[in-house]
């Protein structure tokens, strides 16, 4: 067993995969075809932005043909789905500079890896943006792609050689892999480079400082969906509905729904 930092966190992820080696084998992985990548950039933003907010994109490459976006998500948000499709096409649109020719000249694939799960509970789902027509059989014009990564719910079903990385990627959350379980030498070196005692003082400090934001945005998250719960449950006293109706409606405690009805009664 190895101790390796988990790759839920950014810092992490990026010290991992902004190796071009690990980020080109895993890219074709998903991707389904070859590339070629010797430089990955962190962090990496457009300059002028395009549209009225500025990406950041975790990891980003490009070869002659392809232009590759990779970013780690590992708090659970509403708008993931929107978020990334707008960076998927902001890197589309920064590619057209005349109306003469609308088609970009690299195809743009981003790669989503939502590490804490999805509310579909899928291993993988993707934007195809190539038409099909209604019997669903493509033209094969447009070749750019959005692909959401879901590791905690990588399965026997999960086709290979998605699996292998899902795994491997689910395995570090814990803070622990069994090496041997992997038959890939670039899978075996993403491993020894985020081995805990491989970390340096810096990347310790912003792993703690995402783990606090994570925490943060959790609690401001529990507290928006505790205010709705009350709404809810006001609404109801107000319209007559019973405290024990109340309590199976809104998940609030007897005690919770007594408050409120005080409240409501001062």
């Amino acid at each position: 067993m190895k101790k390796v930092a988990s790759l839920k966190y950014g810092v992490v992820f990026k010290k991992a995969f902004c190796d071009p080696e690990i980020f080109t084998a895993f890219a074709q992985a998903m991707i389904g075809r070859p590339i070629s990548i010797d430089h990955v950039e962190t962090e990496k933003e457009f300059d002028p932005p395009i549209g009225h907010v500025k990406p950041r994109f975790d990891l980003f490459a490009e070869d002659s043909e392809h232009r590759l976006i990779v970013d780690i998500q590992h708090a659970r948000l509403n708008d993931h789905y929107d978020r990334f499709l707008y960076y998927h096409c902001a890197a589309l649109l920064e590619q057209v500079a005349s109306s003469k020719n609308y088609r970009p000249p690299l195809t743009v694939y981003t790669v989503v890896v939502l590490t804490s799960g999805d509310r579909h509970q899928r291993d993988i789902a993707v934007v195809d943006f190539d038409p099909h027509d209604l019997a669903g059989k493509p033209l094969q014009e447009v070749s750019h792609k959005v692909i959401y990564l879901c590791p905690k719910y990588v399965s026997e079903a999960t086709p290979e050689p998605y699996r292998e990385w899902l795994r491997a990627i689910d395995d570090t959350l814990d803070e622990e892999v069994d090496e041997s379980l992997y038959a890939q030498g670039v899978i075996q070196k993403l491993f020894e480079s985020i081995r805990r005692d491989h970390l340096s003082p810096e990347e310790r400090a912003r792993m703690i400082e995402e783990y606090h934001q994570e925490e943060l945005q959790q609690t401001k998250f529990e507290e928006g969906r505790k205010e709705e719960k009350r709404l809810i449950a006001k609404n109801l006293l107000m319209d007559g509905v019973s405290t024990e109706l109340v309590v199976r409606a809104t998940g609030l405690s007897a005690e919770e729904i007594t408050a409120l009805e005080t409240d409501r009664n001062s």
